[in-house]
């Protein structure tokens, strides 16, 4: 059953991380190139990147594909009560929502402490990035009109920088992300293994790259000029460096969904009262609080899944703690023969 319950719980985290988590990375780079790109030449692209990365990363790391992310977090063997967060992953992303995969799905094998850790940086990120973008876009912002696309004659500069920048951002966020797959998995795989879920993500990604991102697409073409080729540019890399930051910081697991919606609010505050004399907030405005609120909504529920899964782990420890010593009591006084009775004293005359 245990071979059951990991493969089911892999499979599931694996659909969740690509489909939800993939568009942080790749969301612009699809915006932005997919009417000059058919879908399978950025596939192509993108799942060399991928197989580069963990073949990397499990050749470094003796076997471990985690790039050290689950030293905190040690193997155990996974239940049926493990499946219950990528499942709600899957459904969470069917409906658009952007919950954070590290948070939901790492934080039920996790202890509780690790948890708050979590946490607490994922917030960090979302605050960090937020404040950077929107200091870095109110400068860019000064520079260059990032409403306008640029020139043609500009373009192919553009086009290779962002390659480039994307395919560092693609390699950073696996190498941060891919813990919440491999947490299902013995922390040292064999060859053969690692075979399949290179396969197994390369089919994944085709199917996000043949629908274009999604629905959770939609988080990256609601925000301004993201389909231009400049601005998925300085995106992406600001991203990158964000990530690379913290991964340096700590092994701690992050929420990389978190620090991506925060970069894109930090920036679109920064551009409507950077480009716009006056400002804009009421326009832009609900798109913020939007993208916001099914962070919450995401949490709220994370955090349901998981202190379901450990008081239900809590009372199955509690159960089998307890078990044992009740029935060695009970073949104790069963095999032994009962106490003589003793009769009462009488006292005679």
């Amino acid at each position: 059953m245990v071979a059951l319950f990991t493969t089911i719980g892999f499979i599931l985290a694996g659909y969740s991380v690509i489909a939800n988590d993939s568009v942080q990375t790749l969301g612009t780079w699809i915006a932005s190139n997919r009417e000059r790109f058919k879908w399978w030449q950025l596939w192509i692209a993108a799942s060399s990147v991928l197989i580069v990365t963990l073949v990397y990363g499990w050749y470094t790391g003796d076997g471990d594909i985690s790039f050290g992310r689950l030293t905190k977090i040690p193997y155990i063997e996974p239940q049926w009560y493990h499946a219950m967060a990528p499942l709600a992953l899957v459904a969470l992303t069917r409906k658009g929502i952007p919950v954070s995969t590290s948070f939901l799905v790492l934080s039920a094998f996790a202890a509780q402490a690790v948890i708050g850790s979590m946490l607490l940086k994922s917030m960090l990120g979302y605050g960090l990035a937020a404040i950077v973008a929107y200091v870095l876009w109110l400068i860019i912002s000064r520079i260059i009109n990032e409403k306008n696309d640029i020139s043609e004659k500009y373009k192919p500069f553009w086009r290779v920088f962002q390659w480039i920048s994307t395919g560092f951002l693609w390699f950073t966020w696996l190498s941060h992300d891919i813990a919440n797959i491999a947490v299902f998995l013995p922390r040292q795989i064999e060859a053969w293994q690692l075979v399949l879920i290179i396969l197994f993500f390369v089919a994944g990604l085709a199917n996000i790259f043949y629908s274009q991102g999604g629905k959770i697409q939609q988080i990256v073409l609601d925000k301004q000029s993201t389909k231009y080729v400049r601005s998925a540019t300085l995106i992406d890399l600001t991203f990158a460096l964000l990530l690379l930051y913290f991964k340096q910081m700590n092994n701690i697991p992050m929420s990389t969904t978190w620090v991506f919606v925060g970069l894109l609010c930090g920036r679109e505050l920064a551009l409507n009262t950077g480009i716009t004399k006056k400002g804009n907030i009421k326009v832009i405005f609900p798109i913020v609080a939007k993208d916001f609120l099914k962070l919450i909504v995401g949490l709220i529920v994370s955090v349901a899944i998981v202190v379901a899964i450990h008081y239900g782990t809590d009372q199955n420890l509690t159960h089998d703690e307890t078990s044992p010593a009740t029935e060695d009591s009970v073949n104790y006084n069963a095999s032994d023969e009962p106490p003589p009775i003793t009769p009462p004293h009488t006292i005679t005359d």
